[in-house]
């Protein structure tokens, strides 16, 4: 079974940075399409940053230029480098495949932007 184990949340002031970090117990990892997810309070989840079938990286608008993804095949790991965090960044972070068909879902990590 798929285990999903999101790390690294917290609480940061605006304008701060944190890196997620994800451990993903599946087998033939390095071919799995990653991505981060987030869902704030009372909206629905939302991919923020995803790897391509080409190998490259596309991201929501709203995170582009400040968050970054990536990977370790070796340790099973996907991160996620935030910076230049914003109030509106507050939600809990989760990691899956990029879809269409998800894993079950990880608790998430939360992370908290003050303003």
């Amino acid at each position: 079974q798929v285990q999903l184990v999101e790390s690294g949340g917290g609480l940061v002031q605006s304008g701060g940075s944190l890196r997620l970090s994800c451990a993903a117990s599946v087998a033939f990892f390095n071919m799995r399409i990653m991505a981060w997810y987030r869902q704030a309070p009372g909206k629905q989840r939302e991919l923020v940053a995803a790897f391509t079938t080409s190998g490259s990286t596309d991201y929501a608008d709203s995170v582009k230029g400040r968050f970054t993804i990536s990977r370790d095949n070796a340790k099973n790991m996907v991160y996620l480098q935030m910076n230049s965090l914003k109030p509106e960044d507050t939600a809990v972070y989760y990691c899956n495949l990029a879809g269409p068909t998800t894993w079950p879902w990880g608790r998430g990590t939360q992370v908290t932007v003050s303003s």
